[in-house]
């Protein structure tokens, strides 16, 4: 007959044997902890706050654990080299459990959620959940075990400005409105930095308790960055690029700061030409120019070139040059005369061969140009126009048929009925041409239909806190037809 009670106290003796032993390894462990931090061979100091899980594999694993993390790690690049993006997920979490300073599993795992995952799905809204997902993964798990480690910054910072920021998925509508959404939910149109860091009422604390512990954004940085670079429009994804790049500069490496410094003036120059939002009373919304940035951005620049080797600063110095034309001609077509003479003047001081070079570069594609090398503002920006009617970038196009229907609108205010119809017309004809040049691609870079851009522009310039005086307001509201009335009396 079998022994039961003989083989129950067999495994009694093992359970309370491993029990022992690996008491003992942790014991171990810990004094070999204590000597490789007094020898100095311990370059990062031991998790703290770690979930339970993490907390035993990094203890009871010891030294095993980066074998195991080896063995996996190799596993999973023989995944990614056959496309099994999924199987990936799950080897990549395994590692980090293992392994959380393994800063390439961290960003590995996020790009392929953001960018080799979603793509597998035709849905949107699928789409969205794994590019969430990937930045969710570095802000809140990556940086959590990592503070101080540039790389994640730096990874974080572009999933903003590129797979949200710009339009190659096409996905990209979905994403952007997403993320608006959520930020209009938490901030409102525009921060309001005195309740942000002395909230009063119970809304004010549920909302920073929000944008703390849920997005982890500190409001007294939100504050120092919107002064330095913006300001900025917070519910649109380059703010937040601009954001970790910029808390990667405080907390990163020194030496690694130049490319977080990079990074936070091509998302400047990304927000100078789509940083304002065009709001629809239906929902949904158009960028346009955010002028307002000019200053700093400028300023960005200049910092770059100062501070970049002089074998190095052709880049900077063309990105530099083209800025301050694309600032020159989108003040003059928004109706701020003063502000593109003013930038004008300084391009021709800084670059005095740049306009001179445009003006030469158009006359030999068009030679029916007859214009001078030396061309007034009001020259320049009719030179300009004419360049940008053939363009197919959807940023310059939404930003000049904007910027045509707000001079339309304010001739009507100025009694300039005709140049108001001339302005509106060459607007139709604009957004009409570049849906013809993108037909079949309108899904990544299609515009709206006119009449939603003329709803979105009127409806700024009727608010109250931003658009135009009252007495202008009340103007142009009697000069609208009957077919505008709707939308003139729905604006805030």
């Amino acid at each position: 007959m079998i022994n039961f009670s003989h083989r129950k106290s067999y495994k009694a003796s093992l359970i309370a044997l491993m029990i022992v032993l690996l008491f003992s390894v942790s014991r171990v462990q810990q004094v070999l902890n204590h000597d490789r931090e007094k020898l100095g061979l311990t370059k990062l100091p031991p998790l703290e706050n770690a979930p339970p899980l993490l907390a035993f594999t990094t203890v009871a694993l010891g030294g095993f654990r980066g074998l195991i993390a080896n063995a996996l790690w190799i596993r999973a690049s023989e995944l990614q080299e056959d496309d099994k993006f999924f199987e990936m997920v799950q080897l990549s979490d395994w590692i980090t459990k293992l392994e959380p300073r393994f800063v390439q599993v961290w960003m590995m795992q996020a790009w392929n959620m953001a960018y080799n995952i979603s793509v597998k799905f035709n849905s949107a809204e699928d789409r969205w959940r794994w590019v969430e997902r990937g930045i969710e993964l570095l802000r809140d798990e990556a940086l959590r075990y990592n503070p101080d480690e540039t790389l994640i910054y730096r990874e974080l910072s572009w999933f903003f400005q590129h797979k949200m920021g710009q339009n190659l998925d096409d996905a990209h509508l979905y994403y952007k409105n997403q993320w608006f959404n959520e930020m209009t939910a938490v901030l409102g149109k525009k921060p309001n930095y005195e309740a942000l860091l002395d909230p009063q009422t119970e809304e004010e604390k549920q909302s920073i308790k929000l944008l703390r512990e849920k997005y982890k954004m500190d409001p007294q940085i939100m504050k120092e960055i919107d002064e330095r670079y913006g300001p900025l429009e917070w519910r649109l994804p380059d703010a937040h690029a601009i954001y970790w790049a910029d808390v990667g500069r405080r907390r990163g490496k020194k030496e690694d700061q130049e490319r977080l410094q990079r990074s936070i003036y091509q998302t400047m120059q990304q927000s100078f030409r789509r940083g304002a939002v065009y709001e629809s009373i239906a929902g949904g919304f158009t960028f346009g120019p955010n002028l307002d940035s000019i200053a700093n951005v400028n300023a960005s620049y200049e910092e770059l070139i100062k501070g970049e080797d002089p074998k190095h600063q052709d880049q900077p110095i063309s990105g530099h040059k083209n800025f301050l034309k694309d600032a020159v001609y989108f003040l003059y077509m928004y109706n701020r005369q003063v502000e593109a003479q003013k930038w004008f003047q300084y391009l021709k001081e800084q670059y005095p061969a740049g306009i001179p070079e445009y003006v030469a570069a158009q006359i030999a594609k068009q030679p029916e140009l007859n214009f001078s090398t030396n061309p007034s503002l009001d020259e320049y920006a009719v030179l300009r126009v004419t360049e940008d009617v053939g363009e197919t970038d959807v940023d310059r196009i939404t930003a000049l048929v904007q910027a045509l229907l707000e001079n339309s609108f304010t001739s009507l205010v100025q009694d300039e009925d005709d140049r108001a119809v001339n302005y509106s017309n060459m607007a139709r004809q604009v957004h009409a041409r570049f849906q013809k040049e993108t037909e079949g691609a309108h899904q990544r870079v299609g515009l709206p239909p006119l009449a939603t851009f003329r709803e979105r522009v009127l409806q700024k310039l009727l608010d109250p806190e931003i658009g135009l005086p009252p007495e202008a307001a009340a103007r142009l509201r009697t000069k609208l037809g009957p077919s505008e009335q709707e939308t003139t009396q729905a604006a805030p």
